[in-house]
């Protein structure tokens, strides 16, 4: 009988260690880029609305870039899964305000986007 203990303490273990970390509603105002520019380049704001476009359209994942340096990953929480450059292509190189459900795991922040409006330009 002993032997059968550790199952249910593995199995509620592996689902604890599966589960994101965190998950909150947030507002976030940021530009609208192609991922490999805000890893690669260090960019603040997109080069131009053009260069985020081709990128996208190129299947680099856009992602929502905040004054911080903080990347969010737009993500879909239907499974399974669906890509959000389509529903981010018209803010593509745009500065926004996107409210939703943000979940961060390992140090990396993702967005289930409810809303996205377009943001004054800012900075």
């Amino acid at each position: 009988m002993r032997r059968f203990i550790w199952l249910p303490c593995l199995l509620a273990g592996s689902l604890l260690l599966g589960a994101p970390e965190k998950e909150t509603n947030k507002s976030v105002t940021g530009w609208v880029l192609d991922s490999a520019c805000a890893f690669t380049k260090g960019l603040k704001k997109p080069i131009t609305r053009e260069c985020a476009i081709a990128c996208a359209k190129k299947a680099s994942p856009l992602v929502i870039l905040q004054d911080d340096g903080t990347i969010y990953w737009p993500i879909s929480e239907s499974m399974p899964a669906v890509g959000q450059n389509e529903r981010l292509m018209p803010f593509a190189g745009k500065r926004v305000t996107v409210t939703g459900k943000e979940f961060t795991r390992g140090g990396s922040r993702a967005l289930v986007i409810e809303k996205i409006a377009e943001a004054p330009s800012g900075k």
